[in-house]
């Protein structure tokens, strides 16, 4: 067995991504790596997990140090499968991304990158998922790779609280630094466009924009990106609002 740290790898946009092999190039340097990534993209899935038909995971890559799952199933399955049936002992870390395209502000509820980092930190496992703001399949990773290391290199001296992990987000071209952010308020604005096949039935394309409620803020991890700045959030899996929380206190049920 390797005295090596044991790293978990996973990611949203598939196997085959290219965020993921230049996470997985940077994480080699820190210890022995497992990839456990789904077989095809799975943006936008959040924490799902699969509960309707059978998961498959078959190993496609295996050498000293370094070993690669593709999975029928979500990031979260992924998690699940590599804690509970691939891995031969308990992963150190948990490291999900690069994903392609940023996960700021509300976008962390759904996305799949996330759901994977969530996953690892429930396990009680020091977790972050990084996402670098360019959605180009062929994206140029190479600064985002220094910011993963950096990153890492604070979460391995300091560890995390548990149930807690971090929300990574590097903006696309020239670095200013890296700041400690809070997640800025905002929504997606949902809009469908309506389309009818050549059967005559509608069916609806989701589409939008996103809508900054604070955009004078400069602690935001929006905010950060926008002027050139990593944004780091500490993300929390319990979801209590704890000044609310205080005011039902006073209600009369």
């Amino acid at each position: 067995m390797s005295g090596k740290p044991l790293i978990l790898i996973t990611n949203d946009d598939g196997v085959l991504a290219k965020g993921l092999r230049e996470l997985s190039d940077v994480m080699r340097l820190f210890g022995d790596v497992v990839v456990v990534a789904p077989e095809r993209p799975m943006s936008g899935m959040s924490t799902a997990i699969t509960v309707d038909q059978p998961l498959r995971a078959v190993k496609i890559e295996d050498e000293e140090g370094y070993t690669v799952y593709r999975c029928s199933g979500t990031p979260v399955d992924c998690v699940k499968l590599g804690f509970n049936e691939l891995l031969d002992r308990y992963p150190d870390f948990v490291v999900s991304g690069i994903n392609h395209g940023s996960n700021t502000s509300v976008s962390v509820l759904y996305s799949g990158t996330m759901g994977g980092a969530l996953e690892g930190c429930l396990h009680g496992v020091p977790s972050m998922g990084v996402s670098l703001c360019d959605y180009d399949p062929d994206a140029d990773f190479s600064r985002a790779k220094m910011v993963v290391a950096r990153i890492f290199q604070q979460i391995a001296e300091n560890g995390l609280p548990h149930f807690v992990c971090l929300n990574v987000n590097i903006p696309k071209g020239d670095l200013r630094g890296i700041r400690v952010c809070r997640q800025a308020a905002g929504k997606w604005v949902e809009e469908f466009e309506k389309r009818t096949d050549p059967h005559q039935r509608d069916y609806f394309w989701l589409s939008g924009y996103f809508k900054n409620f604070e955009q004078d803020h400069d602690e935001t991890d929006l905010t950060a990106i926008e002027n050139g700045y990593v944004s780091v959030v500490p993300v929390s899996v319990d979801m209590t609002c704890y000044q609310t929380y205080e005011y039902l206190q006073n209600w009369k049920f």
